[in-house]
C-alpha cells in the first residue's frame, strides 16, 4: 500500500503569485505519519543526510522509495508540465535546525523542482515556518507561509525569484527535500562540480 496520497498531491491547487508551487497538506496520512514517525533514521547533527549515510526503519525506506517513484514524480509533472519522471533527483534528511538555517534563498540552478515534505507531529511555535517570498531581502514580504506539520508536502519550481526562508528557529524540525535535476551535459558537470567542492571542504575543515 502506497503511503504517499497521489490523489491529494492531484487535486493540490497550483499557486503562481510569485512563483509556480502547491501544497498538500494532507500528503500523508495519519498511519503512515505514525509508521514514518517511528522508522525515522537517528540523527544527532544540523545538517542534511544523504541516504547513504543513515539507517532507518521499513516504512521509512519505503516513503523514500515513493518519493524518487514514478507515480509522484507524474503527479506533480501533470501540475507543473515538466517530464519529471525522465529526471535524474536527489534527497536529503534533516532532523534538526539551527540559527544559521532559513536564510532567504534561490535553490541551485541545476534544480529544476524542489519537493519537501514534513514530520514533525506539531508545530506550536511561529518560528521556523516556510515562506514563499516576493523579494530577496524581506521575509515578512510573503505570499504563503507553511507550517513543518507532519504530512505536508511542498513542490515548487526553482526561478531566479523563486526566493524562500524562515525565520530563525533551533530544536528539531524533521524534512525530508527532494530536488528534480536538469539532466544537460553542463548541468551534471555543475552539479559534480559541486558535490566535489561540498567532499573536499568536510575533509578540509574536518566536518562530520
Amino acid at each position: 500500500m502506497s503511503l504517499i496520497d497521489l490523489d491529494a498531491v492531484r487535486r493540490a491547487p497550483l499557486v503562481r503569485d510569485p512563483f509556480d508551487f502547491l501544497v498538500v497538506p494532507d500528503a500523508l496520512g495519519a498511519a503512515a505519519q505514525a509508521a514514518v514517525h517511528a522508522d525515522y533514521p537517528a540523527i544527532e547533527s544540523a545538517a542534511n543526510h544523504t541516504l547513504e549515510d543513515l539507517s532507518a526503519g521499513p516504512a521509512f525506506n519505503q516513503l523514500m522509495a515513493e518519493l524518487q517513484g514514478e507515480g509522484l514524480a507524474r503527479a506533480l509533472g501533470a501540475h507543473f508540465d515538466m517530464p519529471l519522471e525522465t529526471l535524474p533527483t536527489t534527497i536529503t534528511v534533516r532532523k534538526y535546525c539551527e540559527r544559521t538555517d532559513g536564510n532567504i534563498h534561490t535553490d541551485h540552478k541545476s534544480k529544476l523542482l524542489t519537493v519537501l515534505l514534513y514530520f514533525n507531529p506539531e508545530w506550536p511555535s511561529p518560528e521556523g515556518r516556510l515562506r514563499f517570498l516576493r523579494s530577496p531581502d524581506n521575509l515578512e514580504d510573503y505570499a504563503a507561509e507553511v507550517v513543518p506539520v507532519a504530512g505536508t508536502l511542498i513542490a515548487f519550481r526553482r526561478t531566479d525569484h523563486s526566493w524562500h526562508g524562515h525565520s530563525r528557529f533551533v530544536g528539531e524540525r524533521r524534512m525530508v527535500q527532494v530536488n528534480y535535476l536538469d539532466a544537460s551535459p553542463w548541468a551534471l558537470l555543475r552539479q559534480r562540480a559541486s558535490r566535489l567542492s561540498t567532499h573536499f571542504m568536510k575533509e578540509v575543515l574536518h566536518i562530520r
